[in-house]
């Protein structure tokens, strides 16, 4: 009787319960609070589209899709210890973020460690996928372009179609991401002729510019180049501005952000920046991404979230290509990926993890960002 009894109840349980649904665990780091929270609030936004996208067609190869969303505060403390809680409190393997270079390059370190793929939408360091001994981390790849390439395409349109001789270069000391750009625009400017004539750093937590801004205002250059992030770009703008100082500004792709013009006002106007695409782009990625992001959220989408969108739409991608969600396996899908279109453009992996594509240069003006041209590697 205990036998059948038994029996039955297996039975039973089986047909109540069914088989177990299989789950595909990704995770995200973003600065969902803190300085540059509209970066997190944006690469939150293009994750979320593709996730939700890809579940309302039935997962990825059958399996659903959970996600799990750590904040970091753009803090590279915070972005560790929240990469270690997703990968051993959650485990999650698969993780996209985060989105500045000084966050993503200990998140690596962490993924790296615990062989678990990570993907930054828009940490354009070099660091990011590579140890300081220039080996590769193999887990580890971006949807953007790196500062080399920016700050090379910066230097050469500053010289090229603005005819600069000049520049002045501000920069955070404490940001890699910033520090690394500054850099890389000041190496190429020189290598094209140009002149650098005023290289000053700044702190973080800096408000009050006068003193630099004086030396630059004395210096009189052509350029004055500022490679850091929208919230501290736009005080130095409206401040270079009081001073009187006439040089073009230029930056880099931290420009992005509809909170510019609001903390910058008419002193930004004028000022060009490097980034990843433009919203006019006529190719039918583009605008069926832009008609999408419009209509859930009532703005247009910015390049983080654009970038967050690409990143996570190569993660699953290559779950699909792989057949797989084990990292190995997702890894060797993403590095064999040639041509792959994107929003941000076709993308084919190099060998350190980094994609090859396009760059485009923006200007800010009353109404808001101008597309001037797009530039291709060489």
């Amino acid at each position: 009787m205990k036998k059948w009894y038994s029996i039955i109840c297996l039975g039973l349980l089986f047909l109540t319960c069914g088989p177990t649904e299989k789950v595909i665990k990704i995770g995200l780091v973003a600065p969902l609070t803190g300085d540059v929270k509209t970066f997190g609030e944006s690469t939150r936004n293009g994750f979320t589209i593709a996730i939700d996208e890809a579940n309302a067609q039935g997962g990825i190869n059958g399996d659903s899709i959970k996600i799990y969303i750590a904040d970091d505060r753009n803090d590279p403390t915070e972005a560790r210890n929240a990469g270690s809680k997703l990968l051993n409190q959650d485990g999650v393997k698969l993780i996209i973020g985060s989105v500045s270079s000084k966050c993503s390059i200990p998140l690596s370190e962490v993924c790296q460690s615990s062989s678990a793929v990570m993907i930054t939408p828009t940490s354009t360091n070099p660091k990011v996928t590579v140890n300081d001994d220039n080996t590769r981390k193999d887990y580890i790849f971006r949807a953007c372009f790196i500062d080399p390439f920016q700050g090379m395409v910066a230097a050469k349109f500053a010289i090229d179609n603005l005819k600069a001789k000049t520049t002045a270069i501000l920069y955070d000391v404490g940001n890699d991401y910033v520090k690394g750009l500054a850099e890389f625009f000041r190496d190429n400017f020189l290598k094209m002729g140009g002149k650098t004539i005023i290289y000053e750093s700044y702190t973080k937590d800096d408000v009050d510019f006068s003193a630099l801004l004086t030396k630059v205002k004395r210096a009189n250059p052509d350029i004055l180049y500022v490679p850091d992030y929208y919230n501290k770009v736009g005080l130095i703008a409206k401040q270079a501005r009081q001073l009187g100082i006439k040089a073009v500004m230029m930056g880099g792709d931290g420009w992005d952000s509809p909170d510019m013009l609001k903390i910058a006002g008419d002193a930004i106007n004028g000022g060009y920046f490097t980034n990843h695409y433009w919203l006019d782009d006529p190719r039918p990625e583009v605008q069926s991404w832009v008609n999408k992001y419009k209509s859930k959220f009532g703005s247009n989408p910015d390049a983080l979230a654009t970038l967050a969108y690409d990143a996570t739409t190569l993660l699953l991608e290559a779950i699909h290509a792989a057949k797989s969600s084990k990292p190995a396996e997702v890894r060797n899908a993403l590095q064999n990926f040639k041509g792959l279109n994107t929003v941000s453009g076709s993308i084919s992996f190099d060998a350190t993890g980094n994609p090859i594509k396009n760059i485009v240069i923006m200007k800010y003006s009353k109404t808001g960002q101008e597309f001037v041209v797009q530039m291709k590697p060489e």
